[in-house]
């Protein structure tokens, strides 16, 4: 059984090696697959040799408990057979599953067709070519759950929550995540342009990205001050509980002291990580997760810990943070005491099973809910921190074409966000109001000149580009969640 995943269900996104068809899982921030614990088999291959072979009627060769089928035999034998052209029978097959999964009304529900089940495999592979970016259909809308870190999308700006409006000047309302995922999944080099809608952003959003190779790496550890160490993971993906390991290994031989366990913007992966994940930092027997069926039967899933980890640690949560992430972040701080901090997580609690047809085509469909240690349903609330912490409001800066020309008496959304980055670089634009004034072309030279970029007085290319990064470099050095996280791993330390 597998689980969506990337750009395709959520453009790229994880990354396991693909393994045999009902042998393996996944949880994604909305894609969640639950093999090790359901073992759940449709009747569809019967239904499908049924629909695809031979020219008798062929609800003959259906059980009778499925006589209720009779409307669709006979649909699609008058089709086959009197539509006034010739019709493909694979196309009716594949929209007749597709109708029933749709039915559901179910944005975790889908079902891909050949060629969205190959993206799917891709996407679970080492790497992908891609933007990088988690998306989820919901209510019609196609939403960006996290981009992924050091990715083309991350570094356009792409944000969590945001809402795709059209790939390539065709919208994409409508489309389920897997059917995006192939309109913005491309060949390394090649560009793709995206309209997007954000929250407080009074027009679309036009951003220009060029695919690359996506590799999956999702460990990144470094120490702090006094030592605490950050350890940053991004996603669940098949070694991502070894790399953990080996970056704890590290650390420690560096005198890690407190540990900063960052899950912000990491929108899920493989559930068996997840839980050996969170086995780190549980005692042995405590619980992990329940996962409750329609029956209301619940499996208890328990901590195999042999000891946890002896340091103080805590863990850092944002509105990215979904799925796999969620449950780690739920466990430690139930059954483990560990304090979260940062803003609400996303809120993912369903689980999905996902099942391979012979033919390559693949479908999913939500078969359980998952349950905190304590018994708590988070789907659709998130996970609240124990510290609120938020990030400085130029975090929230929009992103700015390199491509897009700003200039003297330009007015627009782009003018003032430039206007905001310029003063946070330290050069006054005068009033931020989006009106690319004479101060602004000021403060727009005097940056040039200190960032030794051709001195034009206008916005565009290099100019663009360095005054991102100045931002994202600031909001680095001013990580008021980490700031937090590590004041209070001090006064574990100094205990």
């Amino acid at each position: 059984m597998k689980n969506e995943s990337g750009e395709a269900s959520v453009e790229e996104e994880n990354q396991e090696q693909p393994k045999e068809a009902g042998k393996f899982i996944k949880i994604k921030k909305f894609t969640f697959i639950m093999g090790i614990f359901l073992v759940i088999f449709l009747t569809a291959g019967i239904t499908t040799i049924a629909l695809t072979f031979g020219d008798e009627k062929v609800e003959s060769l259906a059980p009778d408990k499925h006589a209720e089928f009779e409307k669709l035999y006979t649909t699609y034998d008058e089709i086959k057979d009197n539509y006034y052209e010739e019709v493909d029978e694979e196309k009716l097959v594949d929209g007749a599953i597709n109708g029933m999964i749709k039915s559901l009304d179910d944005p975790y529900s889908a079902y891909m067709d050949k060629k969205e089940a190959s993206s799917f495999h891709e996407s679970i592979s080492s790497s992908f070519e891609g933007i990088g970016a988690e998306i989820q259909e919901q209510d019609g809308k196609i939403m960006v759950v996290s981009p992924i870190k050091g990715s083309p999308a991350e570094k356009a700006g792409v944000k969590p929550n945001d809402i795709i409006l059209s790939v390539d000047g065709k919208s994409v309302e409508g489309l389920s995540s897997s059917e995006a995922v192939l309109k913005i999944r491309g060949e390394k080099g090649t560009k793709v342009d995206l309209s997007i809608s954000r929250a407080g952003e009074s027009a679309p959003i036009e951003l220009t990205i060029k695919r690359d190779t996506i590799p999956i790496e999702t460990v990144y550890a470094e120490m702090l001050d006094d030592g605490v160490a950050k350890i940053q993971v991004t996603s669940f993906s098949e070694h991502t509980v070894q790399e953990l390991k080996t970056a704890l290994e590290e650390m420690s031989k560096k005198d890690m002291k407190g540990l900063v366990l960052d899950l912000r913007g990491n929108p899920g992966g493989l559930l068996d990580q997840a839980i050996e994940m969170a086995s780190l930092f549980i005692p042995n027997g405590e619980v992990v997760l329940q996962v409750e069926d329609r029956s209301g039967e619940k499996l208890v899933e328990k901590s195999k810990n042999d000891g946890e980890l002896k340091i103080p640690v805590v863990v850092l949560i944002d509105d990215g943070s979904a799925s796999a992430s969620e449950i780690v972040a739920a466990a430690v701080s139930e059954s483990a005491d560990i304090p979260l901090i940062g803003v609400k997580s996303f809120g993912k609690g369903t689980v999905q099973t996902a099942e391979d047809f012979e033919d390559g085509s693949n479908f999913k469909y939500t078969a359980a809910k998952w349950l905190t240690p304590e018994g708590n349903w988070i789907h659709k609330k998130g996970i609240k921190p124990d510290i609120t912490v938020k990030l400085p409001d130029y975090a929230s800066l929009p992103y700015i074409s390199p491509d897009k020309e700003l200039k003297a008496s330009d007015s627009s959304s782009e003018v003032k966000a430039a206007e905001e980055m310029l003063k946070e670089a330290g050069h006054d634009p005068g009033k931020i109001d989006g009106f690319f004034d004479e101060a602004t072309t000021n403060a727009v030279t005097a940056f040039q000149r200190e960032q030794k970029i051709k001195e034009t007085g206008t916005i565009k290319d290099d100019t663009t580009v360095k005054l991102m990064q100045v931002i994202q470099e600031k909001i680095l050095k001013n990580d008021t969640q980490v700031k937090k996280a590590v004041e209070v791993l001090k006064k574990e330390i100094n205990k």
